[in-house]
C-alpha cells in the first residue's frame, strides 16, 4: 500500500520551525555584539569586533507557545493592516466598481492577455528599485488577483505580477534607499555608486522572473487544472469573473475615481511624507467607507461587509504573527548574533574564488532570521565590510552580496512578514507558493552568484 505524504499546513510548518529554533537555543551558544548609535545618522550599528558569549538562556516549552501571541503583538501593525485592507476591499468590491472596471480592461486585453504580466511586473519593479516598495504592494494584491482571474489566470499569477515584480526592483536595488542606501552608508561608499553594474543585475533577474510567470500563466490559461491552487479556486463562488461585460455606471466611475485619487495620495505619502503601515491602513479604510457610500451602500451594509472581509482574511493575517514567533524565540534565546558571527566567519575560510559568492549565500541565510532589509544591513554590513577588506573583495561587492541575499529570499522565507501578509491577502497557502517560487529562486541564485563573482573579478567599485 502506497502512503502519500501530505505537505504540512502553513501553520504546522511554521510551528515546526519555531520548535526547531527553540531546541537550538539549548545547543547554539548564546552571544551578542555590542551596539552603538551613530550620531551622524541616528542608526544603531554593530561593533564587528565586539562579539562575546553570554549566559545561555534556552527557551522553555511554555515560552514556545508564548512566542506565538508575542509574535502577534510584535507584528500587530501588519496584522491589523491586513484586516483593515481585507474589510475595506470587500466593501469596494460590493459596489460592483471593480468588476465593471476589470470587465473593461479584459475587453481591451482580449487576445493580448500576456501583455498584462510584463507590464504590471515592470511598473511595480520601478517602485521596488526607486523607493523600496515592499509593504505598500499588499494593498494592490486583491485587485491583481481579481484581474488575473478575470483574464483566465489564477491568484498566483495575480500575486506574482505585483509582489514578485516589486521584489525584482527591490532586490535589483538600483536606487533602493532601504537596502543599498543603508548598506553603502555603513560601508562608507558614495551613495548609490556602482549603479551601472546593479542595473545589469536588475535586468537579468527581471527577465528570469517575467519569463517564468508568463510561462506558468500560459499553462493555467490552457488548462485551469494546471494551477497550483486549482482546488481552492474551484471551491470559491464566482470562480471565473469577467466572462461577461459589466456595465460601467456613473457610480462605478466615481468609486474608481476615488480609488485612483487615494492610491495616488498613498504613493505620494510614501515617497514624500514617509507614510507607513498605520497611514496606509487609514487611507484604505477611508477608501472603503467613501466608496461604499458613493456606491449606494447603507452604513449598516458597509459595517457588515467590513466584518465579512476581515473574517475572510483571518488566515493570512494571523499567519504573520505565527511566522514572527520564530524571531521571538531566537531573540529570547539570544542566538541571532551567534548565527551571524559563525556564518560571517565561515566566509573567510572559503577558497578565494568563492569568497564573494559565499558572502551572498551567507546573507541569504541570515535573511531567514532578519527579514528586514535595513535591519539586516545594520546587523551585517559592519561585519561584512571589514571582512571584505581582509579577504580581498571590494566593499561594493560586499554590498551587492548583501543586496541580493536580502532581496531574493524575501519571496521565499516564511519569516518575511510582507510575504506572509501578501499570501494572506491572496488566500494562497505558503506551501503552494513555495512550489511556484522555488524555480525562480534557483535561477535568481545562479544569476546572483555569477554577478558577485564577476564583481569580485573586475574589482567592482563606484562606477
Amino acid at each position: 500500500m502506497r502512503v502519500k505524504l501530505a505537505m504540512p499546513h502553513t501553520y504546522v510548518l511554521l510551528f515546526l520551525i519555531v520548535i526547531i529554533v527553540a531546541i537550538g537555543t539549548y545547543f547554539v551558544p548564546a552571544g551578542q555584539f555590542d551596539r552603538y548609535k551613530d550620531e551622524a545618522t541616528g542608526r544603531t550599528l554593530v561593533d564587528p569586533q565586539s562579539f562575546h558569549y553570554v549566559e545561555q538562556s534556552p527557551v522553555g516549552v511554555l515560552d514556545v507557545f508564548a512566542s506565538v501571541p508575542k509574535g502577534m503583538v510584535e507584528a500587530a501593525e501588519v496584522i491589523f493592516f491586513i484586516f483593515v485592507v481585507g474589510g475595506a476591499f470587500t466593501i469596494i468590491q460590493a459596489t460592483g466598481a471593480i468588476d465593471a472596471g476589470i470587465s473593461k480592461v479584459v475587453l481591451m486585453l482580449r487576445g493580448k492577455e500576456k501583455l498584462l504580466i510584463p507590464t504590471t511586473m515592470f511598473v511595480f519593479s520601478l517602485g521596488g528599485l526607486s523607493f523600496g516598495m515592499s509593504e505598500e504592494t499588499i494593498v494592490f494584491i486583491p485587485m491583481g488577483v481579481a484581474l488575473a482571474r478575470a483574464v483566465g489566470f489564477d491568484p498566483i499569477v495575480g500575486t506574482a505580477m505585483i509582489s514578485t515584480g516589486a521584489a525584482v526592483g527591490f532586490a535589483g536595488g538600483v536606487l533602493n534607499p532601504f537596502t543599498v542606501g543603508v548598506a553603502q552608508s555603513i560601508s562608507e561608499l558614495p551613495l548609490f555608486s556602482g549603479i551601472g553594474f546593479r542595473t545589469v543585475g536588475y535586468i537579468l533577474i527581471f527577465i528570469v522572473a517575467c519569463y517564468y510567470v508568463m510561462r506558468y500563466a500560459s499553462k493555467v490559461k490552457q488548462d485551469p487544472k494546471n494551477s497550483l491552487v486549482w482546488d481552492l479556486m474551484a471551491d470559491e463562488e464566482g470562480e471565473q469573473r469577467g466572462s461577461e461585460e459589466v456595465k460601467l455606471t456613473t457610480s462605478h466611475k466615481l468609486v474608481l475615481l476615488v480609488m485612483g485619487l487615494l492610491f495616488a495620495f498613498m504613493i505620494y505619502g510614501v515617497m514624500a511624507k514617509g507614510y507607513y503601515i498605520m497611514e496606509l491602513a487609514s487611507i484604505f479604510l477611508a477608501m472603503g467607507v467613501i466608496s461604499g457610500l458613493i456606491g449606494g451602500l447603507s452604513p449598516n451594509a458597509i459595517a457588515r461587509l467590513f466584518v465579512k472581509g476581515s473574517e475572510s482574511i483571518a488566515f493570512g493575517a494571523l499567519v504573520v504573527g505565527v511566522a514572527r514567533a520564530i524571531l521571538v524565540v531566537m531573540t529570547d534565546g539570544q542566538i541571532i548574533d551567534t548565527v551571524i558571527y559563525y556564518l560571517a566567519n565561515a566566509v573567510s575560510h572559503l577558497p578565494k574564488s568563492l569568497t564573494a559568492a559565499g558572502m551572498f549565500w551567507v546573507q541569504a541565510a541570515i535573511d531567514f532570521f532578519i527579514p528586514s532589509g535595513s535591519g539586516q544591513a545594520m546587523a551585517t554590513m559592519p561585519i561584512m565590510s571589514p571582512l571584505a577588506d581582509l579577504i580581498g573583495v571590494t566593499r561594493q561587492t560586499a554590498v551587492l552580496a548583501y543586496q541580493y541575499g536580502d532581496g531574493f529570499t524575501n519571496q521565499l522565507f516564511p519569516t518575511s512578514g510582507v510575504l506572509m501578509a501578501t499570501l494572506g491577502m491572496a488566500k494562497i497557502p505558503y506551501e503552494r507558493w513555495l512550489k511556484f517560487i522555488w524555480p525562480i529562486m534557483v535561477f535568481w541564485f545562479i544569476v546572483g552568484t555569477g554577478m558577485v563573482i564577476v564583481g569580485s573579478m573586475i574589482g567592482y567599485g563606484p562606477f
